[in-house]
């Protein structure tokens, strides 16, 4: 790109949440009640925070019958110039591949999906630089895994499983830093040596980050020792909260796909 041609700016692709968003699947924790209202009010505060970090906001529509459509994160992986779309490992969520796909042919990028009995989620999918680290674990199996593969190494990415058995998704444990420092909070990650640099981070909610800038992170607001642990780092911490999502196992990086 010319020196003299500006970058293009992020986009990032969200969905708001559904009016059914209380019943919401979960698995690994107990469920307790969402006040779906504050939820949607937590939902424009995070969206707000994107944009002012020069996202460029790409909406796809609610849906009202699809209970965890706001984790728009599982419906699609972005790999370079090319979409994702997943083959997501719960039944109750394979119709959110259809909206999100429908937005996705407006974005000029090259789609490619997992088919069954292939199940992929995008929460499992963790890139760091040419490296890919995929979960395997209770939404996403070998055959997922196995596609996912074969479309990366087309695209000149390399890629790494790691066993998820603790959380829900890979990125419910682990997720990177502007630098490639993979952060997670050590009880819940089962094999940091997999992983070429590891933080241990002192709060469960604090694993979850989306790089902003070479020098800023967005996280939750649950977590303020961690973003005490960033700051120190030299990082530009901005955190949301998202506390009702959390409820339903959610984290910062499942309300969006970032693409850049």
């Amino acid at each position: 790109m010319s020196p003299n041609v500006a970058a293009p700016s992020p986009r990032a692709l969200v969905r708001p949440p559904a009016a059914t968003l209380a019943r919401g699947e979960v698995t690994h924790v107990v469920r307790t009640p969402v006040d779906v209202a504050l939820a949607a009010e937590q939902w424009r505060g995070y969206v707000d925070a994107l944009a002012q970090a020069d996202f460029e906001i790409i909406e796809v529509a609610a849906d009202d019958t699809l209970a965890d459509s706001v984790f728009v994160e599982d419906a699609v992986v972005i790999l370079g110039r090319v979409a994702v779309l997943t083959s997501p490992g719960a039944l109750s969520r394979r119709a959110e591949i259809a909206g999100v796909e429908a937005v996705i042919a407006g974005l000029g990028l090259v789609e490619r999906r997992i088919d069954l009995p292939g199940t992929l989620d995008g929460g499992d999918v963790l890139k760091i630089g040419a490296t890919v680290y995929v979960g395997r674990g209770g939404r996403t199996n070998a055959e997922g895994i196995r596609q996912l593969t074969a479309i990366a190494a087309d695209e000149g990415f390399d890629l790494v499983t790691v066993p998820v058995t603790r959380v829900l998704h890979l990125k419910s444990a682990v997720t990177a830093l502007p630098d490639g420092t993979v952060i997670g909070h050590a009880p819940l990650v089962e094999h940091p040596e997999l992983f070429d640099r590891f933080l241990e981070v002192p709060e469960e909610t604090g694993a979850a980050v989306i790089v902003l800038a070479p020098d800023a992170v967005l996280m939750a607001a649950s977590a303020p020792l961690t973003a005490v642990l960033f700051a120190e780092m030299g990082y530009r911490v901005v955190t949301v909260d998202i506390s009702e999502f959390e409820k339903l196992e959610g984290c910062v990086t499942c309300l969006s796909v970032r693409i850049r």
